[in-house]
Protein backbone atom coordinates (compact mmCIF):
# COMPACT_ATOMS: atom_id res chain seq x y z
CA UNK A 1 0.00 0.00 0.00
CA UNK A 2 1.65 3.22 -0.88
CA UNK A 3 2.07 5.38 1.87
CA UNK A 4 3.71 9.01 2.06
CA UNK A 5 4.93 10.30 4.86
CA UNK A 6 4.45 14.33 4.82
CA UNK A 7 7.23 15.96 6.89
CA UNK A 8 7.25 19.79 6.95
CA UNK A 9 10.87 21.41 7.84
CA UNK A 10 12.56 25.25 8.46
CA UNK A 11 16.16 25.01 9.98
CA UNK A 12 15.47 20.94 10.59
CA UNK A 13 19.52 20.12 9.24
CA UNK A 14 20.07 18.56 13.09
CA UNK A 15 17.34 16.46 12.02
CA UNK A 16 16.56 15.60 8.70
CA UNK A 17 19.25 13.72 7.56
CA UNK A 18 18.57 11.24 10.18
CA UNK A 19 15.00 10.77 10.09
CA UNK A 20 14.51 10.09 6.42
CA UNK A 21 16.51 6.45 6.68
CA UNK A 22 14.73 5.60 10.06
CA UNK A 23 10.96 6.19 8.18
CA UNK A 24 12.32 4.73 4.79
CA UNK A 25 13.61 1.17 6.65
CA UNK A 26 10.40 0.99 8.14
CA UNK A 27 8.25 -0.50 4.93
CA UNK A 28 9.07 -0.55 1.64
CA UNK A 29 6.00 0.74 0.70
CA UNK A 30 6.95 4.04 2.77
CA UNK A 31 7.72 7.28 0.59
CA UNK A 32 8.69 11.00 2.73
CA UNK A 33 7.72 14.07 1.36
CA UNK A 34 9.66 17.07 2.64
CA UNK A 35 8.35 20.35 2.24
CA UNK A 36 10.90 23.07 3.19
CA UNK A 37 10.11 26.53 3.86
CA UNK A 38 13.06 28.43 2.88
CA UNK A 39 15.37 26.69 5.54
CA UNK A 40 18.54 29.40 5.60
CA UNK A 41 20.09 26.38 7.53
CA UNK A 42 20.78 23.99 4.42
CA UNK A 43 17.91 21.50 5.55
CA UNK A 44 16.86 21.81 1.81
CA UNK A 45 20.60 20.82 0.57
CA UNK A 46 20.52 17.64 2.69
CA UNK A 47 17.64 16.73 1.69
CA UNK A 48 18.68 16.76 -2.07
CA UNK A 49 21.81 14.95 -1.45
CA UNK A 50 19.92 11.78 -0.38
CA UNK A 51 17.30 11.65 -3.14
CA UNK A 52 19.50 10.14 -6.01
CA UNK A 53 20.35 7.54 -3.40
CA UNK A 54 16.60 6.61 -2.16
CA UNK A 55 15.28 4.96 -5.25
CA UNK A 56 11.94 7.67 -5.98
CA UNK A 57 11.10 7.04 -2.16
CA UNK A 58 12.15 10.97 -1.15
CA UNK A 59 10.61 14.22 -2.56
CA UNK A 60 11.16 17.50 -2.05
CA UNK A 61 8.94 20.43 -2.38
CA UNK A 62 10.96 24.06 -1.77
CA UNK A 63 8.41 26.32 -0.80
CA UNK A 64 10.29 30.28 -0.59
CA UNK A 65 9.42 31.65 2.57
CA UNK A 66 8.68 29.98 5.93
CA UNK A 67 4.71 30.08 5.18
CA UNK A 68 3.44 27.77 8.27
CA UNK A 69 2.78 24.27 8.97
CA UNK A 70 -1.11 24.12 7.92
CA UNK A 71 -0.16 25.22 4.74
CA UNK A 72 2.60 22.87 4.43
CA UNK A 73 0.67 19.48 5.29
CA UNK A 74 -2.43 21.09 2.91
CA UNK A 75 0.10 21.08 0.08
CA UNK A 76 1.29 17.95 0.92
CA UNK A 77 -2.12 16.41 1.18
CA UNK A 78 -2.90 18.43 -2.54
CA UNK A 79 0.89 16.49 -3.72
CA UNK A 80 -0.14 13.19 -2.38
CA UNK A 81 -3.78 12.99 -3.85
CA UNK A 82 -2.37 14.53 -7.20
CA UNK A 83 0.01 11.24 -7.18
CA UNK A 84 -2.42 8.56 -5.70
CA UNK A 85 -1.11 7.45 -2.60
CA UNK A 86 -3.27 5.07 -0.53
CA UNK A 87 -1.98 6.99 2.71
CA UNK A 88 -0.97 9.63 3.97
CA UNK A 89 0.75 10.18 7.05
CA UNK A 90 1.99 13.46 8.32
CA UNK A 91 4.82 14.22 10.92
CA UNK A 92 7.10 16.65 12.43
CA UNK A 93 10.98 16.23 11.74
CA UNK A 94 12.55 16.61 15.74
CA UNK A 95 11.45 13.28 16.49
CA UNK A 96 8.81 13.95 18.62
CA UNK A 97 6.58 11.95 16.63
CA UNK A 98 7.73 8.44 17.27
CA UNK A 99 9.20 6.99 13.97
CA UNK A 100 8.88 3.23 15.19
CA UNK A 101 5.14 4.00 15.24
CA UNK A 102 4.53 4.24 11.70
CA UNK A 103 3.46 0.16 10.45
CA UNK A 104 1.34 0.15 13.52
CA UNK A 105 -0.69 3.68 12.09
CA UNK A 106 -0.70 1.61 8.51
CA UNK A 107 -1.60 -1.84 10.07
CA UNK A 108 -4.59 0.09 12.07
CA UNK A 109 -5.94 1.80 8.70
CA UNK A 110 -5.73 -1.27 6.82
CA UNK A 111 -7.22 -4.07 9.26
CA UNK A 112 -9.72 -1.93 10.01
CA UNK A 113 -10.86 0.45 6.74
CA UNK A 114 -10.36 3.32 8.41
CA UNK A 115 -10.31 6.39 6.83
CA UNK A 116 -8.18 8.11 9.72
CA UNK A 117 -5.52 6.78 12.16
CA UNK A 118 -4.45 8.99 15.18
CA UNK A 119 -1.01 8.27 17.33
CA UNK A 120 -0.74 10.37 20.33
CA UNK A 121 2.34 10.79 22.27
CA UNK A 122 -0.03 11.21 25.34
CA UNK A 123 -2.12 8.37 25.73
CA UNK A 124 -0.95 5.36 26.08
CA UNK A 125 -1.30 1.89 23.43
Amino acid sequence: MKTLIIIPTYNEIDNVGAIIPQVLSLDKDFEILIIDDGSPDGTAEVVKGLIPSLNNRLHLVQRPKKSGLGTAYIHGFKWALERNYDLIVEMDCDFSHPVESLPQLKTACIENKCDVAIGSRYVKG
